[in-house]
């Protein structure tokens, strides 16, 4: 079910209907969000239920056992990783690993020796897996009292606004909430809107509206021979992706906050980052510091020699691009961002560009250069493909403009002019002054608002669902 569908507008207005009744007893509230949830869910295809259930019930127990015989607490931290990896690994990366098996014996003349399982991907298990996983670590470690409730851990596991595609909601921070019932403030009901139709307005107006001409251009037989074309096409795709997916999760905080719970910030204008560890703390941000707190830490993080801090870096990193998807391109875009991270880190040069005027300026631009060139990897077919665009990017002699011209239109080259001047108004050196009387800004959220909507009902693009799903 997609938050861009009638049907989801329906089930959602038949939810809040009954909420307000159920949500004063908190077995009727959680088990009222787990059935909302499920129907939600099991809307794509309700086998993959099952998946959802045994990963929770494996979860929810290992953590209670973990209370209860401390000894046992290892192994059952180690069944909960094998559960919860085995799962997303049997679904997500089996057929990538048959298939290059597959290929390396073809090189030595045995042919494809073990056939495709072809398991389809359920919706969103990389996020509930991975948030299932934050929650038996952090009661192994000790941050975190278990439920003794199933109801209650349930209910923040399959929570519908953020089930599938984010943000990555830690335990210690939605089950407190959860525990008691919650009256929303008509302040919580307004920023709640404004989030969805900001939402809305990302996905449905700009992300929609880019997509064509980005799938037109990855997807075509033929590459277009011309540098320019490619960083434009590069500067849509990073706008497309970004408003896609921030534009769900500002969709998953409304609706949560007309529920009376908070959802934490997934997104903070990533591409006016003065640098790539900028980049990280600002581009989903959910994920990037489950990576941080999970993996790149454990690992040894920087508190160790230089080169074995790079080596977690990269690990980190290359897991990273690996948990986007099955494919080459993703592992080579982790591993680009981990190549400018360790960059970054031995000539420090985001601290010496602060130092000289303009500097910030030039840091942003740096990063943005890099993360254009890194998103070519992410959405290209293949790494031939990528290596093929970028060496156009980087040719001098291929800059022409005719190609532009006469492959995008104006109205997706405005789309991201609007996005780029929203991100720049957030940028602490570049902050206008568009608040000349206090009273303004209260005056204009209802005509801004209203604005979004009308564009939403009339500027809308093709519809599709949202790019993460595929993760």
């Amino acid at each position: 079910m997609l938050f861009n569908s009638i049907d989801f507008v329906l089930f959602f207005c038949a939810f809040v209907a009954a909420w307000p009744l159920l949500r004063r007893w908190n077995n009727a509230r959680w088990g009222y969000l787990i059935a909302a949830s499920f129907f939600f869910y099991g809307w794509w295809d309700w086998r993959f239920l099952f998946l959802l259930l045994v990963s929770g019930t494996i979860d929810f127990l290992a953590a209670l056992g973990m209370t209860t015989h401390r000894r046992w607490r290892r192994p059952l931290l180690v069944l909960s990783l094998i559960g919860n990896l085995g799962l997303l690994a049997t679904f997500k990366y089996l057929d990538f690993a048959i298939g290059n098996f597959n290929a390396l014996t073809g090189w030595f003349g045995h042919g494809s020796l073990v056939p495709l399982a072809r398991l389809t991907l359920p919706v969103g298990i990389s996020f509930y897996t991975f948030q299932s996983m934050s929650y038996t670590i952090d009661v192994y470690r000790g941050c975190l009292e278990p439920t003794r409730n199933p109801l209650h851990f349930f209910a923040y596991l399959s929570m519908f606004p953020q089930l599938v595609a984010g943000p990555i909601v830690r335990a210690s921070h939605l089950l407190p909430q959860l525990k008691h019932a919650r009256a929303t403030t008509e302040t919580q009901r307004w920023e709640g809107l404004r989030l969805v139709v900001l939402g809305y307005f990302k996905k449905m107006v700009v992300a929609d509206n880019l997509a064509p001409v980005v799938n037109t251009a990855f997807d075509g037989d033929t590459l277009m021979a011309s540098g320019a074309y490619w960083w434009i096409i590069a500067l849509m795709f990073a706008f497309q992706i970004y408003c896609d997916f921030s534009g769900y999760s500002d969709i998953a905080r409304g609706l949560a906050r007309w529920m009376g719970y908070d959802f934490p910030l997934n997104f903070d204008h990533p591409y006016i980052a003065g640098s790539f560890r900028e980049f990280w703390q600002r581009w989903h941000i959910s994920l990037s510091t489950w990576f941080r707190d999970y993996v790149y830490i454990p690992l040894g993080g920087s508190r160790c020699s230089a080169g074995a801090a790079h080596a977690n870096m990269w690990i980190t990193m290359v897991l990273s691009g690996l948990w986007h998807g099955a494919s080459w391109t993703f592992i080579a875009w982790g591993a680009l961002h981990a190549a400018f991270l360790s960059l970054e880190r031995a000539a420090n040069w985001p601290r010496r560009l602060a130092r000289i005027p303009g500097g910030n300026l030039i840091g942003v631009a740096t990063t943005l250069i890099g993360v254009l060139i890194a998103w070519v990897f992410f959405r290209a077919q293949t790494l031939t493909q990528a290596v093929d665009i970028v060496c156009l990017m980087l040719n001098p002699a291929a800059f022409n403009l005719d190609a532009v011209g006469a492959n995008i239109h104006w109205r997706e080259l405005l789309l991201v002019a609007i996005m780029a001047f929203r991100h720049a108004l957030c940028h602490p050196g570049w902050q206008l002054d568009i608040e000349p009387r206090r009273a303004w800004p209260k005056l204009a959220q209802p005509v801004f608002v209203s604005v979004l909507v009308w564009a939403c009902i009339y500027l809308r693009g093709p519809g599709s669902a949202f790019v993460y799903f595929q993760f």
